[in-house]
């Protein structure tokens, strides 16, 4: 219960910051940002809810499903790095978040964990919606191309998880996906934390900056 409150408190902090460019925008485009497992994903389904309540359309657009085809990182060499930034398409992303900024309609692809690819053409920002939530680990990074995207966004959240949270929450990740516990140390601690390392020590300033569940 108390982590429902604590997350509860934080997804109002949001909504008051949302609430408060609303009315002077026809569109609200509001990235959270942070490492990976740092909660974004939590977060943003939370904040779609309570958007919902109050009758706002809004949606969640992820980063994840611009990551490489599993063939296109084998040809180049970076499959174990896979969710590095450089094994994303970045200037498809980009591109996305510059049609979604006009108003089109904005299709985009979706990432099937369990299967490890992305489905193209699956999710659709229709004209209609009045805030899109855009989540990802690279949204407010400080490297080329992503440092382009900064100025795009209307509002910016990071959830700031030290390391050795992430850390346990990545290993659980793997867990979860039937992996043995060798298997999900030796996966975090050679690809995901390395990355991890990377977002936190490249972060642009965001407008609020959360910290972890539970935390002060």
């Amino acid at each position: 219960m108390a982590n429902f409150t604590d997350l509860t408190n934080k997804v109002n902090v949001v909504l008051d910051a949302i609430e408060g460019h609303i009315a002077s925008k026809p569109r609200l485009i509001v990235a959270i940002t942070g490492a990976p497992a740092s909660g974004k994903s939590t977060l943003s389904e939370e904040l779609l809810r309570r958007l919902k309540i109050k009758k706002i359309d809004a949606q969640i657009v992820p980063m994840d499903g611009f990551h490489l085809d599993n063939r296109i990182l084998d040809e180049m060499n970076m499959r174990p790095r896979k969710g590095a930034p450089e094994t994303f398409d970045a200037h498809g992303f980009i591109q996305l978040i510059r049609t979604i900024r006009e108003g089109r309609p904005a299709y985009y692809p979706v990432f099937d964990r369990p299967r490890d690819i992305a489905i193209a053409g699956a999710g659709l920002v229709s004209p209609e919606c009045q805030v899109v939530i855009v989540e990802g680990n690279y949204l407010m990074f400080d490297e080329d191309p992503w440092r382009e995207l900064a100025p795009m966004w209307d509002l910016t959240i990071r959830w700031d998880v030290p390391l050795p949270e992430l850390r346990g929450r990545l290993i659980q990740r793997w867990l979860s996906l039937n992996h043995s516990r060798t298997n999900a140390v030796r996966r975090a601690e050679g690809n995901d934390i390395p990355n991890a390392e990377r977002v936190l020590a490249h972060a642009l300033p965001c407008d609020i900056t959360l910290p972890a569940i539970g935390a002060l």
